[in-house]
C-alpha cells in the first residue's frame, strides 16, 4: 500500500480535488483549503460562502461548478504549487466564484515555521548574554 508521504504534493492536492468534486458540484463560490505538514497534506476541505434567506426561506443554491470548471480550478491549483518556495508548512487556500460563466481563482499561500526547530539547529553562542546585550528587565 502506498504511503501518504511517498506521493508527491501536487499527486495529494490532485487527490483532494478528486474528493471534492461532488461537493464543488454544488457551489458556485467559496474556499477549498489545505493543511501541510512536512510537504503532506492533512486537513483539506470547502468552507462555503454563506447561505443567505430571506423571511424564513433559505435561497436555492446555483448549480455549481460544471466539469469543465472544476477541471479548470484543479489545474490552476496545480499550478499555484509553482509559487511554494522553500517551506514544508503552512496552508493554501482557493478562494473561487464563477461570474459570467469563467471560474476565478484567488490562491493565497501561508507558510508556517517553528522557533522550536530553530532553536536545534542554530548554536546557542549567539544568545544575548553572550554578545553582551542582556536584557535590562
Amino acid at each position: 500500500m502506498v504511503k501518504i508521504d511517498q506521493l508527491s504534493l501536487a499527486r495529494q492536492l490532485d487527490l483532494v480535488f478528486k474528493e471534492l468534486d461532488h461537493e464543488l458540484a454544488g457551489l458556485d463560490s467559496g474556499v477549498v483549503f489545505v493543511q501541510i505538514r512536512n510537504n503532506v497534506i492533512g486537513k483539506f476541505g470547502i468552507r462555503h460562502n454563506p447561505i443567505s434567506g430571506r423571511n424564513g426561506q433559505l435561497e436555492v443554491e446555483n448549480e455549481g461548478l460544471n466539469e469543465a470548471q472544476r477541471s479548470s480550478f484543479r489545474v490552476m491549483a496545480l499550478e499555484t504549487l509553482k509559487f511554494k518556495k522553500n517551506w514544508t508548512h503552512g496552508e493554501i487556500s482557493y478562494d473561487f466564484t464563477v461570474r459570467q460563466g469563467m471560474i476565478l481563482v484567488d490562491a493565497t499561500m501561508e507558510s508556517n515555521y517553528n522557533m522550536a526547530n530553530l532553536m536545534i539547529r542554530y548554536p546557542r553562542a549567539n544568545t544575548y548574554k553572550d554578545s553582551g546585550m542582556e536584557s535590562t528587565s
